[in-house]
C-alpha cells in the first residue's frame, strides 16, 4: 500500500471511529461503569471481532477480484452509494439518550471481553460497510494479504485508541453526547456522505 493511499485510509478509519457506534457506545457504557481499566477488555474483544469481519470481507472481494477484472470498479460505485446512504441516515438520526449508569454487579474481564467481541460480530450492518468501505483503498495488482494486514492493524489500533478515550471520558462524554447529540450526528452523516462521493473517484 502506498504511504499516500494509507494516510488517506487513516484520516477515514480516524473518521469513522468517532462516529457513534454500537462498540463505541458499549465502551462509553462499560467505562463509565466499570472504570476505563477493566474496559480494555470490552474493547479488545470488538477490536478482534472488527478484524475478522474485516478478514471475511477482504477473503469475499478477494475472490470477486479473481472472477472479474472489472469488480473492483463495480463494489468502488456501489460502496460509495452505500455510504452516501449511511451519511443521510446518521444525518436524520436523533441525538443519543444514554441512560445513567446505575449500580451494576462485577463482572469478569472475560464476559466484558465476550461481550465487546460480540456486539462487533453480531452486527450484520459491519460487514456490508467493510464491503463498502475497503474496495476505495485497495490494489488489486498488490499483496491482498499484505494490505489487509496493514488496513486491519491500522483499523484495530485507531478504534481501540478511540473506544479506550471514550471510556477514560466517559463521565465528561455522555453529558456532551447527550446536549450536543444532534450536530454531532450531522457532522458524521456528512464525512460519511462526503466519503461515498469522493473516495471511488481516486486512484
Amino acid at each position: 500500500m502506498a504511504l499516500h493511499t494509507w494516510l488517506i485510509y487513516l484520516t477515514a478509519v480516524l473518521g469513522l471511529s468517532l462516529t457513534p457506534g454500537p462498540n463505541g457506545l458499549l465502551a462509553l457504557t462499560h467505562g463509565a461503569i466499570y472504570g476505563h481499566r477493566r474496559t480494555l477488555w470490552t474493547v479488545s474483544g470488538g477490536m478482534l471481532g472488527f478484524v475478522l469481519l474485516m478478514a471475511l470481507s477482504m477473503f469475499g472481494i478477494g475472490a470477486l477480484l479473481k472472477a472479474s477484472a472489472h469488480a473492483l470498479v463495480v463494489l468502488k460505485l456501489c460502496g460509495g452509494a452505500y455510504l452516501i446512504w449511511l451519511g443521510i441516515q446518521l444525518w436524520r438520526s436523533p441525538p443519543l439518550h444514554l441512560s445513567a449508569p446505575t449500580d451494576s454487579p462485577l463482572r469478569s474481564g472475560p464476559a466484558l471481553f465476550r461481550q465487546g467481541l460480540l456486539s462487533a460480530i453480531s452486527n450484520p450492518k459491519v460487514i456490508l460497510f467493510f464491503g463498502a468501505f475497503l474496495p476505495q483503498f485497495l490494489d488489486p495488482s498488490g499483496d491482498l494479504l499484505l494490505q489487509f494486514l496493514i488496513m486491519a492493524g491500522t483499523f484495530a489500533v485507531v478504534e481501540g485508541l478511540v473506544e479506550y478515550l471514550l471510556a477514560r471520558l466517559a463521565h465528561r462524554v455522555r453529558p456532551w453526547l447527550e446536549r450536543s447529540g444532534k450536530g454531532f450526528n450531522r457532522c458524521c452523516g456528512s464525512l460519511f456522505a462526503l466519503m461515498g462521493a469522493a473516495l471511488p473517484m481516486t486512484r
